[in-house]
């Protein structure tokens, strides 16, 4: 038997994964490529750009809402990888919008999977969307908590209605083992999402200690974003939405000041 270790940085990038150390040099290399793709921040940040895409009430929308997606800790290395990798799930909703013969929504959502590490086969169909809308609906409310005692509140309810017990899983010897919240590895996609990001969101709030994601303080905006582990909290889902509200609120002020004088 090989010996085995435990990856547990939680926020920082590398996912609560059971690796086998005995399998030399380059499958150790390949789990620890894995467990970066499916580390604990990834899966969160993969859990809101699901959300936003599957909020959008068209491919457009869809395209938009990846815009905010990782715009996480801006100006930090985190920052920098999570801004580069929104412009490629943009760039990859748009792509699979386009056409192709796949149900409405369906290219946008397998955007995301691939762009967030999902490999092989990915068959979602047009009733996966619909079943996958109905869990980020619920998911929204997490992204939309205040507070972390609100945060928690509301994953406990989803934790206890919509996940199994946990299980560990190496698909078959495909990946290194890992945690899971779903019944089976061929659960539906619905119930994945679902089970992936409640454990996500969980443990970045156990973490952190803070609701683990917002909701865009701007009236024109409803994307939902993953904080920052630390500093001021976010109100805002991207650079783009605090620059327009500040500009728009010095342009209020100044009528303001115009009108009084």
């Amino acid at each position: 038997m090989g010996r085995y270790k435990v990856t547990g940085r939680l926020a920082t990038g590398v996912t609560l994964t059971l690796v086998k150390k005995s399998r030399g040099e380059g499958a150790e290399a390949a789990d620890d490529e894995w467990s970066t793709r499916h580390s604990v921040l990834r899966s969160a940040q993969r859990a809101a750009a699901l959300v936003n895409v599957l909020s959008a009430a068209d491919a457009d929308g869809a395209a938009e809402a990846a815009d905010a997606d990782g715009a996480d800790d801006v100006g930090t290395a985190d920052g920098a990888r999570s801004a580069e990798s929104a412009e490629s799930v943009k760039g990859a909703v748009s792509a699979a919008s386009a056409g192709g013969p796949r149900a409405p929504g369906a290219n946008a959502v397998t955007a995301v999977l691939r762009e967030y590490g999902e490999r092989g086969p990915l068959d979602v169909t047009a009733q996966d969307v619909a079943d996958m809308r109905a869990v980020a609906a619920r998911l929204r409310e997490v992204f939309a908590a205040p507070d972390a005692d609100t945060a928690a509140a509301r994953l406990n309810r989803l934790l206890a209605e919509g996940c199994g017990p946990v299980r560990l899983t190496a698909h078959g010897g495909g990946t290194p083992w890992h945690i899971h919240l779903d019944g089976d590895d061929s659960a539906p996609w619905a119930e994945w999402f679902l089970a992936s990001s409640c454990m996500a969101l969980a443990v970045l709030l156990w973490d952190r200690q803070r609701p683990p994601g917002g909701l865009c303080a701007s009236p024109r905006c409803d994307t939902v974003y993953v904080t920052g582990g630390s500093g001021a909290a976010r109100r805002y889902c991207s650079p783009r939405c605090a620059t327009r509200e500040r500009v728009a609120s010095h342009r209020r002020a100044k009528g303001a000041r115009a009108t009084a004088g």
